[in-house]
């Protein structure tokens, strides 16, 4: 079974459930997750491996992913053996997103593609190491993704819209997975949703891999200015009921994505189960 079978076409991602101890409200909601159909859960906040397994320990099939594992943190060794552990433990349960992160958070960062090619290099050197159809990079511009299509299974883009998802098929090609993370706001009225995604989208403007990306589809300094003008929000941000929201993931789907990961944005922070129950159908 391809890693695209094993996660389907519909995934969650989410911060939520990021911790090495479940309580027994989260363990439920893992479950409730699986029930509900979605193929996939992406742990936001530069995960570890070690915080996927809680996770996959407290549901039954659905595969469980770092979204992404930041590589300044990790040691390519101890990932190999943590991996290894795991696919010991839950064969096919566990992927690994990789990604770079940014240079506002990480004091170390330079020279981003040079450090995830030595990553992967000392990732397929290690005792255990993972194989490249378990793992998946965070790749946005063309370098990283064609990093991507050569050594890992394809890319999971964050923070894009859907024609970055377009043009991340054609650098890719045919064969390999895209399974983009896509922001949602269930919220049918446009200021109270924009708000929310705007309070969400704040920090993301920031980071200069996000920006440079963004207006190399088009948009402009204008756009990033101000918490963002309603033209990006609205592209990275899809709101309004359920009908309309899906009508939006369709989109990703026509541009080329095999898998689309939701994360659900609320105004107050909260757990969003009760979005997850009305998006799954």
């Amino acid at each position: 079974m391809t890693l695209r079978d094993r996660i389907g076409r519909l995934g969650i991602w989410g911060r939520e459930l990021r911790t090495t101890t479940l309580t027994a409200q989260q363990r439920e909601a893992a479950a409730e997750i699986e029930s509900l159909g979605y193929g996939a859960l992406w742990l936001g906040s530069s995960p570890g491996v070690e915080h996927a397994v809680p996770v996959i320990e407290a549901t039954t099939s659905m595969v469980i992913a770092t979204g992404i594992l930041n590589i300044w943190q990790h040691q390519p060794s101890a990932v190999g053996d943590a991996f290894a552990d795991v696919e010991r433990d839950h064969p096919g349960r566990f992927v690994l997103g990789l990604g770079v992160s940014h240079a506002l958070l990480v004091s170390q960062y330079h020279r981003p593609y040079s450090a995830m090619v030595d990553f992967l290099d000392l990732l397929d050197l290690a005792p255990d190491p993972v194989p490249r159809e378990r793992r998946v990079l965070a790749a946005l511009g063309p370098r990283m993704l064609h990093l991507a299509a050569q050594r890992s299974a394809g890319a999971h883009p964050y923070m894009v819209p859907v024609e970055h998802t377009a043009a991340a098929r054609a650098a890719l090609g045919p064969g390999p997975l895209l399974a983009p993370e896509v922001n949602v706001v269930v919220d049918t009225d446009p200021a109270t949703a924009r708000a929310a995604a705007r309070a969400h989208l704040g920090p993301y403007l920031a980071m200069t891999n996000y920006t440079a990306n963004l207006m190399r589809f088009g948009f402009t300094e204008d756009d990033l200015a101000g918490g963002g003008s309603d033209r990006l929000v609205d592209a990275l941000y899809h709101w309004g009921d359920v009908d309309r929201i899906r009508t939006r993931i369709d989109e990703y789907y026509a541009a080329g994505a095999d898998h689309v990961a939701v994360q659900v944005v609320r105004s107050d922070g909260a757990f969003p189960i009760q979005e997850y129950r009305e998006l799954a159908p």
